[in-house]
């Protein structure tokens, strides 16, 4: 891949991991923007490069610690946004892999950003969530995400610097696996309805993911400002009542009363046993059954302001990414196809 001896020394360095994620793909653009040279980890470099050329590939493995510090050579900045595939896994994946992150940044003196999840939580804490908040979560993967933050925190301790943001479900452009993508909608179909998780009249906090990626940068430009430990919260788009994110749904395709109907709780339930993925997703069912809103005072008081793109400008970005809406060039070919069909009328 990419010679690192002949790049630019001009420009900082930051390794992304899971830059073909959703949200490291957002950081990973968002850090060329502000004009770092990103670096990014992958088992097949040599695909990945032609479809994101303007990365610095190199071949490696998250799970592999010689890997990690090898593509950290000369970063400032470690993007951890790798997730085991699916849910699945993330016992034998997860800590294995922050530590692995850990131990790059502590060796290169990198800075570590962290996207944080609402998993960290039990419903005793809710509707409110803030930095400070209990974290006593009763699922696998909420003590999983919990021992991580912890780990983190011990690192900061010992020298090793982070910035933690944590935020809602994740959708925006080219981010797959997530619940918008694989719950609400169904990728490359023209909606007809939306499948909603939620329970009706309990509101749920969503992040769009360029939001999520300007929030960090900000806190990074003033990063020398923070304690070596630094973890914010994002309201992002806040649906009040679980119905919002159907309504704009709804708005982007042309039908504000769109039908939508609940998501099958209850055979999720009884068939979990026999797919795995149904298992993972019914063991956060109770994020969807109360109300969840987290608390951005900190991150309002120390940025002025939480990047916001507006509701229905971000959704139909959303789904023209999806392949759910055709691109503007295209709508506008059709409409000048059916001028010309109907007489010009």
């Amino acid at each position: 891949m990419t010679d690192f001896s002949k790049a630019s020394l001009q420009a900082p360095l930051a390794l992304v991991l899971g830059a073909t994620g959703g949200v490291g793909g957002a950081l990973a653009q968002a850090l060329l923007q502000r004009g770092y040279r990103v670096r990014a980890m992958h088992r097949r470099p040599e695909k990945q490069h032609l479809m994101r050329p303007r990365y610095e590939w190199v071949s490696g493995d998250a799970m592999i610690a010689d890997d990690v510090l090898h593509a950290a050579r000369g970063a400032s900045v470690i993007v951890h946004g790798v997730n085991p595939p699916g849910y699945r896994n993330w016992g034998e994946l997860v800590l294995p892999m922050i530590d692995n992150t850990i131990a790059a940044a502590r060796a290169v003196g990198a800075r570590i950003l962290m996207p944080g999840t609402i998993y960290n939580f039990g419903a005793d804490t809710f509707p409110l969530l803030k930095e400070n908040s209990r974290q006593a979560p009763h699922t696998v993967k909420g003590r999983i995400r919990v021992e991580l933050e912890q780990r983190l925190e011990r690192a900061a301790g010992e020298g090793v610097v982070v910035i933690i943001v944590r935020a809602g479900d994740f959708f925006g452009p080219d981010a797959g696996n997530n619940w918008f993508a694989q719950g609400l909608v169904q990728p490359g179909k023209p909606i007809r309805f939306v499948l909603n998780p939620g329970r009706k009249g309990a509101g749920h906090a969503w992040a769009y993911l360029p939001d999520v990626a300007e929030t960090f940068m900000r806190l990074l430009d003033r990063a020398d400002e923070l304690p070596s430990f630094a973890r914010f919260h994002m309201e992002g788009f806040y649906d009040h009542d679980g119905m919002q994110m159907v309504q704009s749904i709804g708005r982007a395709v042309g039908r504000p009363n769109i039908l939508s109907f609940h998501f099958p709780w209850r055979l999720t339930g009884f068939v979990r046993p026999f797919v795995p993925l149904l298992r993972e997703l019914h063991e956060m069912r109770y994020l969807w059954r109360k109300t969840i809103r987290l608390d951005n005072g900190a991150l309002c008081a120390f940025l002025g302001e939480e990047p916001r793109t507006p509701i229905d400008q971000a959704v139909k970005g959303t789904l023209r990414s999806l392949g759910c809406l055709p691109e503007p060039d295209a709508m506008v070919a059709s409409k000048g196809t059916e001028l010309i069909a109907g007489g010009g009328k």
